[in-house]
Order: structure tokens, then C-alpha cells, then sequence
């Protein structure tokens, strides 16, 4: 979801029209339906006013670049808004470490996941080189 999007649903959940959010940062409710619209990105001190704004985390505003926990947390709760994401506590045979896992209820993903889980055990198990793994994913979902 793009910014403008995230900027959007929120600001309706806290009940806010785009000219109090606007008053509240400082801006113009046509500044921020350019935001909302996708005309205009904010910058990033400005998604950190729009969050102060909205009562909320920066990162529930901002592009995700997943490479930190918090951004994938982020992205997890918005997928939660679109499907039905059960979590489930795995124990690990192995360590007897217990997991946290999510579920999706969207048999597609299932089958997209199970087709990857494949793929990783055939790279865990030697089956597939490291190389001929990441071709796989970069190919993906047009594999043969």
C-alpha cells in the first residue's frame, strides 16, 4: 500500500478531515489530498509530523524496506487488514525453540508458500545450488 493510502485510512479512522490533518502539520488539505492521491510524497520529517498528527507509529505511514523487524511487522499488519492471518506457536523438533507463524486463509498463497517450502527443501537438502535457488525466486512465478 502507498503512502497516500496509508495516510488516508488512517486519517479516516481517527475521524479527521484532510483539512484538520492539514491544520495539524502545518499544511493545506490540497498539500495533503496530493498526499493521499499519490501526486506528492511527503518527505520523511513530514511523515514523522503526519504520524504526531495521527496518534501513530511513523512506520504504520511509511514505504517498508523490510530489511528491519519493525518493517516487517508493519507489513504483516497490512496484510492482516486484507486477509484472515491466524498465528500459530510452532515448537522446533530439532532445538525446542517455540515459533511464532502466521497463516493466511488464500488458498493461492497456500499453494505460492508450499511451493516455495519445496524449493528451500531442495536447497537445504542439496538438491539445488544457492544459485539455482535465487534464479528461481528472481524467476518466480514464471518457472518451469
Amino acid at each position: 500500500m502507498a503512502i497516500g493510502e496509508r495516510i488516508k485510512r488512517i486519517r479516516n479512522f481517527r475521524k479527521m478531515t484532510q483539512s484538520q490533518l492539514g491544520e495539524a502539520v502545518g499544511l493545506s488539505d490540497v498539500r495533503i489530498r496530493q498526499y493521499e492521491i499519490g501526486n506528492r510524497t511527503p518527505k520523511e520529517d513530514m511523515i514523522k509530523d503526519l504520524a504526531v498528527a495521527l496518534d501513530c507509529n511513523y512506520r504504520s505511514i511509511y514505504e517498508p524496506t523490510l530489511y528491519a523487524a519493525e518493517d516487517v511487522m508493519y507489513t504483516l499488519f497490512e496484510l492482516d487488514e486484507h486477509y484472515d492471518m491466524p498465528l500459530y506457536e510452532v515448537k522446533d523438533k530439532k532445538t525446542k525453540e517455540t515459533h511464532i507463524c502466521v497463516g493466511f486463509d488464500y488458498s493461492l498463497l497456500d499453494d505460492f508458500l508450499s511451493d516455495w517450502k519445496k524449493k528451500k527443501e531442495e536447497l537445504a537438502k542439496g538438491r539445488i545450488t544457492r544459485e539455482e535457488y535465487f534464479e528461481w525466486k528472481i524467476k518466480w512465478p514464471h518457472n518451469d
